[in-house]
Parts: C-alpha cells; structure tokens; sequence
C-alpha cells in the first residue's frame, strides 16, 4: 500500500483537521515533565504528550511502547513483543531519557525495550516531551523524555481498592492490577501489584514463536506528614520478567552464515527500585517549593544467545546495572512574573558483566568472555531555569551545565586495560516563547540544545556478540551535541483543539554502530572477525526535520472526530543518505462519541505510508523497504455501576497482516504484528 495521494492531503488535514487522541477529557492537559511542575500544555511552548489512565485503557496496549503506537512524532522500534522501544522524532532508545515517577532508568541495553522494566498496568499517566530536554534531564535527552506516573500515597482517609483485569484472544494474554490506598491522620500508604501471563501472540499467518513471557510487579509507598509543609516519603518497586525471546535478535551465526542462526533471549530481568524522599511546599506570596530524593535502582539481566541449530545457548552473561542517585530541585515563585526551578541531579551506575562464550566448531567448553569489567559512569548536572510571563506572553529560557565520567578497568575479555577513563562536559540551554493571540490562535518557537554523552556499552563492549558480529569497543568516541529550532501553533475552545509543530534538528558526532570491512575491520576486530566487525563511530553530522499535528474536533455533543499526522526526514550527512531507521508517513483518523447511557464506544484508523528512504550505503543493504498498511481498532466502554465498567475492543479489525519499519529482524523475517484481537478489560474501584 502506498500513499504518495494521500501526502497532499495530510499536511492540510494535519494543519486544520488532524488531531492524534487527545489524552484527556479537558482541551489543556496538565504536564509535569515539560517544565519540571505542573503546568498547562497551552501555556507551554514545548510539544508535549499526555496519556491518562482512561487513554491507556482504551488504547489497550500491552507495554509502554505499545500504548503510545501512533502518536504523532512517535514511532515503536521491536525486537519482540515484550522489546517495544518509544522512538521519538526518529531518535531511539539510547537518545531519550525514561523516567518513573521522576527517577531516571538506567540500564545499557542490548535488547528488548528498558521500558518493559516496568508495568503500564499501573501506571496513571504517561507524560512525553518530545525534543532536546537536556535542561531539565542532562545527558541522553536530545529526543525527548519520557515520564511513566505510578499510584502515589494519599492523606485522603480511610482505605481504598482499583483493580483491574484483562484479556487478550492474541496471546491468550491475562492481566490483573491492584492498588490499595489507606490513610490515617499523618500516615499514608499505597501498595500495588500487577501481572502478566502473556503466550506467543497469533499474527495472519499464524503464531509468533517465541513472544510470550511471564511478568510481575510490586510497588510500594510510605508517606508521612511531618506539618502542613513537609512531608517524608519512601518507596520501593519491583518489576521481574520471566522467559523472554527477542526473535527480532535472531541473526546468521559466522560459524556457518548459511544456515545456524542464534537467538538473543532473557531468562530472567529484574528491577529493584529503593527511594528516600523529603519535600516542602511553600506558602505566602513568594512561596519555595523543595524536593530532594536519594536512590539506589538495580536492572538485573540474564543475557542469553541460544544457537538454534543446536538447542542451547552458546553464550551467557549476566549482568547487574547499579545506579546511585541524588536528585535536588525546588521552584520559587519570585514574583508575579518569574518562577525560577532550578536543580542538581547527580548519579553513578556500575555494571561488571559475567560472560562465558561456547568456542567452535562443538560449542561444548565455554571460557570466560567479558566485553569489559568495572564500568562506571557518573554523571553531575546543575540546572537554572526562568518561566517568564508578561501578559498573553510567556518565556521559557534555561541553562545547564554537565560533567559525565567513564571508567572502567579492562575491556575485550582484559586484553585491553589503558585509555579507558574518558570525560565529557557540555552546556545546555533551550529558549521558548508562545503568545496567547486568542485561545485558539497560540503560536509558539523554540530552540534546544541537548547532548548525550556515549553509553557503557558504546564505550566499552568488545568481543563477539549473540547477532553474530564483532563489536570493537570504543573508548574514544565524543559526546553528541544537538540543536533544534521549531516552531508551532496550538489552540483550544470547548469544541476546537489542535497542535501543529515543524522542527529541524542538527546533530554533530552523530554516535551509531557502524559495519566495518576490509583494513578498517582487520584493525578495529583482527583479522579472524573481519568479515563481521561492527563498531560504534561518531559521524560528522546527521539531521532530521519533521512535521506533526494533533486535533479534535466536537461535531455534535459528546461526538468527537480526530486525526493526526507525522512525517519525519532523516539525513547521514558523511554518506549523503537517508539516516538509518527512520519512521514512515503516517496518517491517524479516528471517532469517539457516546452511544447510550452509560455506554460510549471509539474507533480509530491508521495510515502508514509505504517506507522506502532507507539506509543502504551505511547498512550495506540491510535496511529494506517497508509496505505501507493500513489498521483499523474498535471498542465500546460500558459504566455498567459506579466507579466499575467493562470495556470491549477489537485491535486490527481485519486481521491485516503487516510490520513496523523499525521492527528488528533478518531481511523477510522481521517481526509480524498481531492480528485480530479481541480484548477485554474490566476495571472497579471500592
């Protein structure tokens, strides 16, 4: 299928009658992760994203990256079902910043999605910054940020129960949440659980091996109420998934390329959250707001390559992520014009991989095989930041300054022990104003600068791994430093409600794992593993440029229509070409109305351009082309009692067979999305 018709058409549909699912029931959602504080989406000259409990219900999706497909400015990179990675304005997962109820998730990931370390069942809100945000969230933020909101402790007294439970016909998938609230005088506690128990999901085709898991999740909060101002606070969350394949890993093995293929799986991955908290609120006409947090975050992850032709895994490793947090930050309302946020965000993550490697040609002995040993990174930030406002007119200007530190003591398995320590500092800034000309009429521009400074696994992971190549490490490499101009225009009455927004971003030593071949491959991986060496390199430049567009409109009461509109354009500046894995064209139209008391249903279709502006030169053909599809989802709510309602729903209604362009896999076996699912959710509270 493709839409080159339909191009024309969607720039005018996306500037005057395109609207992406408005998260909320009110036409000015409230952000925290934009500003830093909670404030308006309106009066923010930023492009933001807000996803409530109630749109994550009937969107239906299985994990974070599921629940935001088809957002404008955001695409899904797959490796598995569990493995759905937010891709925002063409920049993934190691050029984003996620973020759980403000703690940043660290983890140097070589497969799934970092964001299945967590449950969406209990989430209450997603928030989404898209573009440079290094201001507020340092280094890795030059696509945007990602905040996923859990339950909080409450002083609201009494006890309180939210449950829910869910099925997918798919996966044969069941799901249930619970949340406990209770609250007595100054104490406060929360307690929450979730599960999955998900099988290999069905696609036209047939079923998808390999995609099931089993998951599980417990939070928990303890908040006590020192005055009216201040309050302590300690949390803990555990998240562990069970048997998880990434069939999107699987890759030809160099051992005989013509047929054994080895697939990357996780046996077990685990999270462990522990957070001590205190904040203030201020009071009076220049009141200070304060909260300050310390934490320690583990990603536990066994990483398994199981060689098909044999039946068993050829290579181990397991592999703890260990970060120790500070976070400092506080807001003053100086005076009627300024309130100035400032903040200090300090962090280390440690990691020390145990890795054992089956040799050719019987893969029977395995021998120690570690791509590197003791990494640090550490990370110290300072920020400053001015929201101005002056009539119909707001500023939003800030400042902030980085340090981030690599060490580790060896790297190839010790072959390597000198030059190891690197440093990288930078600045980062952002200006942006948006003028209340009326309220639908809010035109607004930006500008970002962001960096990112190379991961663990960029800098130091050397040998061979589980997709059969070789990777040099990288020690040397610089940090990325980006700029984004954009400009926009918002609006909003009780019947209108619209985003537009057009940006340009430059981003210099543009850091990618690059094939190597011939002398450049002998020297970086030795002559042996020439044939499949793979490095991570700075590039000169590379570029993207895109355009996007979110409205609704209330045709009748209670009757919404909506549609929304993306289209991004990457270019590798050195190789003159398309930038690898950008997302295609995409067109969203959708309905939601009441259809009785109690009763509303929704229905929503989706337009995905064919994608042929693909990487050849610097993938040496292995991006290919992707079809164009199209997907239709429909659902009905029914409030059958208070505070309970049942919701049913259908996703791909006509079993379209189809992939997304940035689903991982060998050429002609990348991975299948589901076909016709019947969904069922039921959700209550007492």
């Amino acid at each position: 299928m493709t839409l080159p018709r339909l191009r024309p058409l969607a720039l005018c549909l996306a500037a005057l009658f395109s609207a992406a699912h408005a998260a909320e029931t009110s036409l000015n959602p409230i952000n925290v992760t934009a500003k830093g504080y909670a404030a308006g989406d309106l009066e923010t000259p930023l492009s933001t994203g807000v996803l409530t409990r109630d749109e994550l219900d009937r969107r239906g999706g299985q994990n974070l990256g599921d629940a935001l497909r088809g957002e404008p400015g955001i695409a899904i990179a797959a490796d598995s079902a569990q493995g759905q990675n937010p891709v925002l304005r063409g920049l993934g997962k190691d050029s984003l910043v996620l973020l759980v109820d403000g703690v940043r998730f660290n983890s140097a990931q070589p497969a799934g999605a970092i964001a299945s370390f967590m449950t969406l069942g209990l989430a209450e809100r997603v928030e989404v910054v898209k573009g440079g945000a290094s201001v507020l969230y340092g280094t890795g933020a030059i696509g945007g940020a990602i905040n996923v909101l859990l339950p909080q402790a409450r002083f609201t007294p009494g006890v309180g129960l939210a449950a829910a439970a869910a099925f997918d016909s798919a996966s044969q998938g069941t799901r249930g949440t619970a949340v406990f609230n209770g609250a007595s005088g100054d104490h406060a506690l929360m307690l929450g659980t979730s599960l999955a128990r998900i099988d290999d999901y069905r696609a036209p085709e047939g079923k998808v091996a390999r995609t099931g898991y089993d998951s599980d999740s417990v939070i928990g909060q303890y908040r006590f109420r020192i005055d009216g101002q201040q309050q302590l606070r300690v949390s803990a969350q555990i998240h562990r998934d069970e048997n998880v394949w990434y069939p999107g890993s699987t890759r030809m093995h160099p051992s005989n390329p013509a047929r054994n293929s080895t697939t990357v799986h996780s046996p077990t991955q685990e999270r462990r959250l522990l957070e001590l908290g205190w904040q203030k609120k201020g009071d009076g006409g220049q009141p200070l707001n304060l909260d300050v947090r310390v934490y320690r975050q583990e990603m536990e992850r066994s990483i398994y390559s199981w060689a098909n032709w044999l039946g068993r895994d050829i290579v181990t490793n397991n592999v703890t992520f260990r970060t120790d947090g500070l976070d400092a930050r506080g807001d003053w309302l100086a005076d009627p014009n300024h309130l100035f946020s400032f903040g200090v965000n300090a962090w280390e993550m440690r990691a020390n991989p145990d890795r054992w490697m089956a040799g050719a040609p019987t893969f029977a002995s395995f021998a120690a095989n570690n791509p590197f040993q003791n990494a640090s990174v550490k990370a110290l930030g300072v920020y400053l930041q001015d929201d101005m406002r002056f009539g119909p007119l707001n500023l939003l200007a800030g400042l902030r300054y980085d340090t981030v530190k690599s060490s580790a003591d060896s790297m190839n398995n010790g072959a390597r022990t000198g030059g190891l320590d690197n440093s990288d500092s930078a600045w980062s800034g952002s200006l942006a104003a948006i003028y209340e000309v009326a309220p639908l009429l809010r035109p607004y521009a930006s500008y970002a600068r962001a960096f990112r400074a190379p991961g663990m696994r960029e800098r130091y992971e050397s040998g061979l791994r589980g997709d059969g190549y070789y990777y040099a490490g990288s020690p040397e490499v610089e940090a990325e430093k980006a700029d984004q101009y954009e400009i926009g225009i918002k609006g909003s009455n009780e019947r209108f409600d619209y985003r537009v927004a057009a940006y340009y971003q430059q981003i210099d030593h543009y850091l990618t794992g690059q094939i190597l071949t011939g002398a450049a491959a002998s020297a970086a991986c030795g002559a042996a593993n020439a044939g499949n060496c793979k490095k991570t390199v700075n590039l000169g430049a590379a570029t993207i440029k895109g355009l996007e567009a979110s409205l609704r409109w209330q045709v009748a009461r209670g009757h919404w229509l909506s549609a929304g509109y993306s289209r991004v354009r990457g270019e590798n500046k050195d190789l003159g070409e398309a930038l690898f894995q950008m997302p295609a064209d995409e067109l969203s139209l959708g309905w939601r109305g009441a259809l009785g008391a109690g009763v509303s249903g929704d229905f929503t279709l989706r337009l995905v351009d064919r994608q042929e502006r693909v990487a050849t030169r610097f993938t040496r053909g292995a991006e290919n082309p992707t079809a164009g599809f199209a997907t239709a989802d429909f659902g009905v709510n029914w409030a059958y009692a208070k505070d309970q309602s049942l919701r049913l729903a259908v996703r791909n209604l006509a079993d379209k067979k189809y992939y997304e362009h940035l689903s991982d896999g060998l050429s002609g076996q990348e991975i299948r999305s589901p076909g016709r699912s019947l969904q069922l959710l039921w959700r209550g509270n007492f």
